[in-house]
């Protein structure tokens, strides 16, 4: 009898373990602010992203531009340096940037290099006499664009024990392609503390 109970007692704390294992997936809205290892993840990029492009429209570069040229300039991101210690995604983080220009309505905005080697993909692929002449695009029709936005991520890791302190810092600069000149720099930066319990299952 008394093994029978052990065993009962035995399969009921074993269901209890398993049950704790168990994978638990929960839905959350993607703007929520969501930080489990204190690395760089989407919520950085897209805050850095809003507050440094709302900083980059407010800057003179702008009103000087419109006044001189009588148009909205045209803007094209660049490459994001990551020189960070962390292996970072940079995509996530220029397209955050992109979306911020763009939704803004200030500036016009045209393709990246790369995306504009599959644009001339296409138009070469309609060249070859299967495209109704009336529907191809046309070619020497791209816009040129006036600035480029380019930047680095940094970050500077202090650790002791089962802590540590973590900065980033985001250096953008929006550079005028015909002079080469900097018309914009800005600057953000996010620390965090994180804790590591000394005990972790």
């Amino acid at each position: 009898m008394n093994k029978h109970r052990t065993l009962f007692f035995s399969i009921i704390i074993l269901s209890f373990c398993l049950s704790g294992c168990a994978t638990k997936v929960e839905r959350v809205k993607v703007d929520n602010k969501v930080d489990l290892s204190g690395v760089w993840n989407d919520y950085d990029a897209q805050l850095v992203s809003k507050e440094t492009i709302a900083d980059c429209l407010k800057a003179s570069w702008l009103e000087t531009f419109q006044k001189d040229q009588g148009r909205q300039p045209v803007v094209i991101v660049g490459s994001m340096a990551n020189r960070s210690h962390e292996h970072i995604n940079t995509q996530i983080f220029t397209k955050s940037l992109e979306r911020e220009l763009l939704n803004s309505g200030k500036v016009r905005f045209v393709a990246s290099s790369e995306e504009r080697k599959q644009m001339r993909g296409e138009r070469k692929d309609q060249d070859l006499g299967f495209t109704d002449p009336a529907t191809m695009a046309k070619k020497m029709k791209e816009t040129g664009a006036d600035y480029m936005l380019i930047g680095s991520l940094n970050s500077v890791k202090d650790a002791k024990k089962n802590q540590y302190v973590i900065l980033y810092q985001v250096n953008l600069e929006l550079v005028d392609i015909s002079t080469n000149q900097k018309v914009w720099i800005g600057q953000k930066e996010i620390k965090k503390v994180v804790t590591n319990p000394k005990f972790s299952l």
